[in-house]
């Protein structure tokens, strides 16, 4: 039913958006670069500082907007967005934000690449035969293992991981949860740098955006990883031994 609902559709209908993403995100990796960066919020600081203390909501709501927009259209800053929200709202209330506006974001991309390429292609997986069948088939029967498993990586870029289950047909709702979910680690340990960014300005340094890979921190979100993988060995482990039977 769904395949025959996207053939109907013109191509400016299904690939409409997903081209649009991809043009803006070209546009503002050349165009905003030098705007998005650590050295305009830490020359803008005090002028930040005094909008919100001035204008909450409008603050709360400018922030939510503008993370929501970079990341919908991958522009460069999401870290700076990231530590902006621990500046400007502290390590709690900065991380519910960025958490709930990254959400947003990558829900945002992951419906226009599913819109344009994502149902053709999953139609085609559904089709194919013998390895390419057995990938798709292994995926979907462990997708909630390996969409936190791509969340909770810190090397796998975030755009990449909103695109793949797009192109996998996993369902929105899922690929909500899961990323609600599988950011909140890296989402906390940046806004808490963020956080401390008045000290960082104040002796003149710039904050440690490697602090992700070190072992007190790394350690623990690879043990999240491996416990999001621990139903598939566990699959893995039951069907050797259903076979060995």
């Amino acid at each position: 039913m769904t395949s025959q609902i996207d053939a109907k559709k013109s191509p400016i209908a299904r690939f409409g958006p997903f081209v649009v993403i991809v043009l803006v995100a070209a546009l503002g990796a050349f165009l905003l670069r030098d705007y998005l960066s650590f050295e305009v919020l830490r020359d803008n600081r005090e002028a930040l500082i005094a909008f919100r203390d001035n204008h909450l909501i409008l603050t709360v709501l400018g922030f939510l907007i503008a993370y929501v927009l970079i990341v919908t259209f991958s522009l460069p800053g999401a870290t700076i967005a990231t530590l902006t929200g621990g500046f400007l709202f502290g390590t709690a209330a900065g991380s519910a934000l960025n958490v709930a506006a990254a959400t947003s974001g990558a829900t945002l991309i992951f419906l226009a690449a599913r819109m344009g390429l994502g149902e053709r292609l999953k139609a085609r997986l559904d089709a194919s035969d013998g390895i390419v069948s057995r990938i798709k088939k292994g995926l979907d029967e462990n997708q909630w293992s390996m969409l936190f498993f791509i969340r909770l990586v810190p090397a796998v870029p975030f755009f990449v991981a909103n695109l793949i289950p797009a192109f996998l047909g996993v369902p929105l709702t899922r690929f909500v949860v899961s990323t609600f979910l599988g950011i909140i680690p890296g989402s906390l340990v940046y806004t808490s740098v963020g956080a401390g960014l008045g000290e960082v300005f104040a002796r003149g340094e710039t904050p440690n955006l490697g602090i992700i890979f070190e072992p007190h921190i790394l350690f623990p979100i690879l043990g999240l990883c491996a416990l999001s993988l621990l139903p598939v060995l566990i699959k893995a482990v039951t069907g050797k031994k259903d076979l060995l039977k």
